[in-house]
């Protein structure tokens, strides 16, 4: 039982809102430095973009939107080889040669743009840009011939570079849908379009180099010498790099003013198009080195099988079940001076259950901080999975004795299983959950198994909430509502109510598997709840920021690594092979991820 609706009788979520909603070095020369370094410095601060707070720019908005596309680039086998340092210098090569034909179509772009800009200013800007272009080509041919080889004309453009170029040019000629074909583009206006149309399809490539070059340099050692991609990471790590990256954006701004409501969507779609283009041109990278990421590339169907367990409160939802239900019954409960037909299971007023609910809240709250308090040892101690299952056992008396005080209240009397089923339907889920879970549903040769183990106190919300999102393939264990004629008498049919009893559900379904196959655990969970789960698992990950969960966990020794370090770290290991067995459940480190859409890109790719 987690109840986490306040106890102000007047803060409970209201449910009718609720809508269904992260080289070797001594062989080759550093590469050089890839993308100009600061090709809008010219741009005039007196530019409409220049006063637009940066929450409020147009690629900001885009690039916040379309997050997981950046995710799902920053998880790609070639990103993770990169950033750990254990690429192959044949695919960085051929990477490079890729990269110059793209380049080339940048170049080119941006002089169609130019040609199209009406504005002084912004003529000169994109002139800037494609001077910085046709400066680093010179870089990189330089770059090719220190190699020995010509490896630009011995790697010929790929289908993901092709599709990527011929996107950019047309997009550079005026060959959007919706805009009249290039020769009838009368009007200095209508030619800026396309100037607008042009920076919106090449502004997410610079930001996502900058993303990339950020994330990739924090996980540098201050002190490191030896990492074969230093001088690329330092690159797009640059803050010259990050300014020009800026200076787009404001530029695509600048030029995006005067457009109509129908004309930015247009741009959206462009940006969009451009991200996922992205995400194809990073995952069409050959690798002929095993990777870790995506999950499933080493895993066999034949031989192996996936298990994915999940809590739900919190981790799969925005709002904890237990305030769903509590909404229900004050919205639905007599008023006070209403009479209740004798039939009908006898319930408390909306005004009684309001107060009850409040006092049940404020008494859980006090009370479970109390005991989490009492759990934690003086000093933080090795892990030891045995002492921290122990300490665990007094949690489970706690949540049991609260549970007792729920149903002997009375307050979960004479709820309508209809009602029930609509709040699921409406339940707001996190972003990404149900996308993920939609594909492994779907892949039916993945062999993959979902367990969905919860406190929640009525396993019908968990099941409608994830078959109006279509997945039904999936196995819930949680607790049950005890109905007569589809009115819930108060009572409950516990199966899940503690750490010891997910633990245990846990444990009865990994030995209930198949012992002719080679199980691969991954646990997904947000509170002290899932600790224990979290750490049997073979791989556990946190989701959420609970901060109970971190303090109990540090104490007993717990580690909690951000996830795509975590996994650069073992990448590097992997490569140089030095980790015989990549996942061990029980290691006490577990992975922290800010969103779904880490998940998504780490287990399933793209």
């Amino acid at each position: 039982m987690r109840l986490l609706f306040s106890s102000s009788p007047h803060r409970i979520p209201t449910l009718f809102r609720l809508a269904r909603s992260h080289r070797p070095v001594c062989s080759s020369p550093p590469p050089p430095t890839w993308r100009s370094s600061n090709p809008m410095a010219i741009l005039p601060e007196s530019s409409a973009a220049a006063v637009i707070p940066s929450e409020e720019r147009l690629a900001t908005r885009f690039w916040i939107k379309y997050r997981r596309e950046s995710v799902l680039s920053l998880y790609s086998p070639f990103a993770l080889c990169l950033a750990s340092g254990s690429l192959k210098i044949d695919t960085f090569r051929h990477y490079i040669a890729q990269d110059v034909h793209f380049l080339k179509a940048f170049a080119h772009a941006y002089e169609l743009a130019e040609d199209c800009a009406a504005d002084d200013d912004a003529k000169l800007a994109i002139s800037e840009l494609r001077k910085g272009i046709l400066e680093e080509l010179k870089m990189h041919n330089s770059f090719v011939q220190e190699w020995g080889s010509d490896c630009v004309n011995e790697s010929p453009v790929n289908s993901a570079t092709l599709k990527y170029t011929e996107f950019l040019l047309a997009t550079a000629s005026g060959k959007v849908e919706g805009l009249k074909a290039p020769g009838k583009l009368a009007t200095p206006f209508e030619k800026t379009k396309i100037a607008a149309y042009t920076l919106g399809a090449m502004t997410p490539c610079m930001r996502l180099y900058a993303f990339l070059g950020k994330e990739f340099q924090k996980l540098l050692e201050p002190n490191e010498h030896n990492h074969p991609y230093k001088k690329w990471i330092e690159n797009y790590s640059s803050e010259s790099f990050q300014a020009s990256a800026v200076q787009t954006e404001e530029l695509l701004d600048k030029l995006s003013v005067p457009l109509t409501g129908e004309e930015l969507n247009i741009i959206e779609k462009l940006y969009h198009q451009a991200m996922k283009l992205e995400i194809e041109f990073f995952y069409s990278q050959p690798l002929t080195q095993p990777t870790i990421a995506p999950l499933t590339k080493q895993h066999d169907p034949e031989q192996d099988h996936l298990m994915i367990f999940s809590d739900f409160d919190l981790t799969c939802t925005v709002v904890d079940s237990s305030a769903i239900l509590a909404e229900i019954a004050i919205v639905t409960a007599p008023k006070s001076d209403q009479n209740q037909p004798a039939s009908q299971i006898a319930r408390m007023s909306s005004a009684e259950l309001r107060n009850t609910w409040g006092l049940l809240s404020t008494q859980y709250t006090e009370e479970y901080e109390q005991c989490i308090e009492s759990i934690l040892p003086s000093e933080k101690v090795e892990f030891n999975y045995e002492t921290l299952h122990k300490a665990l056992e007094q949690l489970s008396d706690f949540e049991k004795r609260a549970n007792s005080r729920v149903i002997e209240s009375g307050v979960l009397k004479g709820l309508n299983l209809e009602d029930i089923k609509r709040a699921g339907q409406r339940l707001i889920l996190q972003d990404g959950c149900i996308s993920f879970f939609q594909k492994i549903t779907k892949n039916k040769s993945l062999n993959a198994n979902i367990h969905v183990l919860s406190y929640c106190w009525c396993g019908d919300l968990i099941l409608t909430a994830f078959s109006s999102g279509g997945v039904d393939v999936l196995n819930i264990h949680a607790n049950e509502f005890n109905y007569e004629e589809s009115i819930s008498t108060g009572e409950i049919v516990w199966k899940v109510q503690s750490p010891i009893d997910k633990i245990q559900a846990f444990n009865d379904i990994l030995q209930d598997c198949s012992n002719e196959r080679k199980k691969l655990s991954v646990y997904i969970g947000d509170s002290v709840g899932d600790l224990l789960c979290l750490v049997k698992a073979d791989i556990g990950i946190v989701i959420g920021s609970s901060s109970s969960l971190r303090k109990v966990g540090s104490q007993y020794g717990v580690s909690f690594v951000p996830l795509f370090p975590g996994l650069v770290k073992k990448q590097k290991e992997f490569g140089e092979g030095r980790s015989p067995s990549i996942w061990k459940g029980q290691s006490g480190i577990l992975y922290t991820a800010s969103s779904w859409d880490d998940i998504h890109a780490f287990i399933l790719g793209w």
